[in-house]
């Protein structure tokens, strides 16, 4: 297919780098002091010639194909601040990154429009959402790590991934991660680490390296999409200990690719067989690095977004029957 000109918001800043690997044009709105949604291409990422930053007041002046929108707040308001009316009517696409919150099976989800393409990151999330008329697709997570990156695995503890931690409660298993530390040892990185006596937030192009020399991932989380954190622990080798909630439960195999319980006693058992034993955590890091490899490949990702946007741009609008 011909490149595309894509409108996007930035939203998440690790899955919008991962996207703009697919060869089209893509244009993100800024605005002064960079809010919610206007970040444009915000330092951490090593962005392509093919990711440009736009004025929001110019943005109703440009030609695009398509318009992706990947958050309520895009879909309920920033369209109609920022597009025109023409620009409203073209294709769309909406990338959603989580499971339902308010309620977990039956929250409608705030796009019910045939005409437009839900995106969801994980087949959890598809299942979970009551998407109404609205078409949807499943497009797993694709990540890249640096060539030379592997799993050393030396440190005998483990390494949790989580921004915003302490604020964001149990949904994202504060308290997990409390009950674990206790009794094995633990360290934590991301945004605002510091306030739960981590490292802090460790660079987008650093993380893969940093986290390496650590025995095992453990992921706290009891309610969200499946982390790209955790796709790219895996993609390096590490082992991966987690709660067996969401996607998790189909991406670790117990014994294969580390370890995925709703039982935390017997997770915490787990972690310290893996730190006394690294031969055995030596062992899970094969097997979480096939299936990465496998399942989280960067080019199954691009080609599984080109045929959605494919999907939508030669798609003849549904027309309403009255």
């Amino acid at each position: 297919m011909k490149p595309l000109r894509i409108l996007t918001w930035h939203v998440h800043g690790s899955y919008l780098y991962y996207l703009v690997q697919s060869p089209h044009q893509f244009f993100l709105p800024v605005k002064p002091g960079f809010p919610e949604g206007y970040g444009g291409k915000l330092g951490g990422f090593p962005w392509g010639d093919n990711v440009h930053n736009v004025s929001a007041d110019e943005v109703r002046n440009l030609e695009f194909d398509c318009i992706l929108f990947q958050s309520r707040k895009n879909y309920l308001e920033d369209q109609y601040e920022i597009l025109s009316d023409k620009q409203r009517q073209l294709p769309r696409l909406y990338l959603e990154h989580d499971p339902p919150r308010e309620q977990p099976t039956d929250t409608c989800h705030v796009v019910n429009d045939p005409n437009v393409l839900l995106v969801h990151v994980t087949h959890f999330n598809d299942l979970m959402w009551n998407s109404g008329k609205t078409p949807t697709c499943v497009i797993e997570h694709g990540v890249m790590v640096p060539e030379q990156v592997r799993y050393q695995g030396e440190l005998e503890k483990g390494i949790v991934v989580v921004n915003g931690l302490q604020s964001r409660g149990r949904r994202l298993g504060a308290d997990v991660f409390d009950r674990v530390r206790a009794q094995v040892p633990l360290e934590l990185v991301g945004m605002q680490a510091e306030k739960l006596g981590g490292k802090g937030e460790v660079p987008h192009d650093q993380l893969a390296e940093f986290t390496s020399h650590y025995r095992f991932f453990f992921n706290p989380i009891r309610y969200t999409s499946l982390g790209l954190s955790v796709c790219e622990a895996m993609m390096i080798g590490m082992p991966i200990v987690g709660l067996a909630t969401t996607e998790m439960a189909t991406v670790i195999e117990n014994g294969v690719s580390g370890y995925v319980d709703t039982n935390i006693d017997r997770l915490i058992e787990v972690m310290q067989h893996l730190q006394q034993y690294p031969e055995e955590a030596q062992r899970l890091s094969q097997g979480a690095k096939k299936v990465a490899e496998e399942r989280f490949n960067i080019h199954r990702f691009v080609r599984d977004w080109n045929q959605a946007f494919a999907r939508v741009v030669d798609r003849k609008p549904t027309l309403s029957v009255v």
